[in-house]
């Protein structure tokens, strides 16, 4: 039997015990034994709860017990995430977490204190939540050079944007609404400001390139500025408003970002709605994939924990590699960087803008704004046009056309 621990018991912690519960039969049969919750570290107590008497609250009761072989961290943040995580690879067992922010900040060293102490140290539900993507992405496209990876990586935004569109409301109305019903935290600012999902897009690109990629170094961008107009806009052209991360290697080296994109009706990300993530990946010879699913929930991330714990126990005493060097990758300059932007500017720049961007597409759907898309430019020289305009009331970059 593998003893495994939990540690948290918290919305993802308990869906793990419930997962490795409910599925405990076909849980073994694919593992070959069966796979044992013996400790829940909180700093609660569970009365009634039905696995109350698993609860314990000194980690060392878990790093000293030899014959817990798998620790599922299950906490969030970095404190004391990050050091129950090195203590328990230290001692040689395997790490499962679902802690994106821990996977983001220090990956490659936990990386690598688990290869060098012959255990795991894995995070399918880091990203994605029930998606998988970690591990196709180590193993099924292992052969793979992979170019490109666009995703809707945060189903707050995803959801907020979808209202949006479809009821013509306005950003704080829907965030009102998606905080009542739960999908938004009363602060729900690492959502809407974009910085879950620069901290996934990070991780991916980490394992798209083998490269330490610093999140803080990524341009980061929210959905805050986006408006009920915008969407009427994004409509008149056939394309709707879609928080992106977007990871692209080139011959230059590799450029990411966060923020809002309109996205053609036509492209498989469009479709993507409400609560829903998808990963769309691009490799050299298999052309494109996508990953598409829940991307938070108790079971859905419980579930992706629980592979990893199912994993981990079929390779006790093995270090299962993860190609994620600590050397840090150098990004590009977005500035230098070549998109199309949408604008929208009050009527009396209307002459300014035509001056200034000459060739571009309009889009009439009112008499008091002007609004239109350019031609493909670098971020650098767009800024540069826009320096003639005196009242600009929104700028959303523009997918490329697949």
């Amino acid at each position: 039997m593998i003893q495994a621990a939990v540690l948290g018991y918290g919305t993802v912690g308990s869906g793990v015990v419930e997962v490795l519960h409910k599925n405990r039969e076909i849980i073994a049969k694919r593992v070959g034994e069966e796979i044992e919750v013996k400790y829940i570290l909180d700093l609660r107590d569970f009365p009634g709860d039905p696995f109350e008497d698993k609860v314990v609250h000194d980690i060392n009761l878990i790093l000293d017990d030899p014959d817990i072989s798998v620790v599922c961290e299950t906490m969030g943040g970095t404190k004391p995430a990050y050091q129950f995580t090195k203590d328990a690879l230290l001692k040689g067992k395997s790490v499962c977490t679902s802690n994106k922010e821990l996977v983001a900040s220090y990956g490659p060293e936990l990386l690598q204190m688990a290869a060098e102490n012959n255990c795991s140290y894995l995070f399918e539900a880091s990203v994605g939540g029930g998606i998988p993507i970690i591990r196709p992405m180590n193993t099924s496209l292992a052969p793979e050079n992979i170019v490109k990876i666009k995703g809707i990586l945060n189903g707050t935004t995803n959801y907020i944007l979808t209202k949006m569109a479809k009821e013509g409301a306005s950003f704080d109305t829907v965030l009102k609404e998606a905080q009542e019903k739960g999908y938004a935290e009363r602060n729900p600012e690492a959502d809407v400001e974009g910085y879950d999902a620069c901290r996934k897009i990070a991780i991916l690109s980490s394992l798209m390139t083998g490269k330490n990629v610093d999140f803080s170094k990524i341009y980061t961008e929210g959905i805050t500025k986006i408006t009920a107009r915008d969407f009427e806009y994004a409509k008149a052209v056939n394309k709707s408003i879609k928080l992106l991360a977007v990871s692209e290697r080139t011959d230059d080296g590799v450029s990411i970002l966060v923020a809002p994109f309109m996205l053609g009706a036509e492209h498989p990300l469009c479709g993507v709605n409400d609560v829903f993530n998808a990963v769309y990946v691009t490799g050299n010879m298999v052309g494109d994939l996508m990953f598409y699913g829940h991307g938070a929930g108790k079971l859905a991330t419980a579930s992706a924990v629980v592979s990893d714990v199912m994993e981990c126990a079929g390779n006790i005493g093995k270090n299962i590699p993860v190609l994620w060097e600590s050397d840090n990758l150098p990004l590009l300059d977005m500035k230098e960087c070549t998109r199309k932007f949408f604008v929208r500017v009050a009527m009396k720049d209307r002459g300014a803008v035509l001056n200034s961007f000459g060739k571009i597409k309009e889009i009439d759907i009112t008499d008091d704004e002007f609004g239109f898309i350019t031609d493909s430019m670098t971020e650098k020289e767009f800024d540069t046009r826009m320096k003639g305009l005196r009242e600009v009331l929104s700028v959303i970059r523009v997918e490329n056309e697949e």
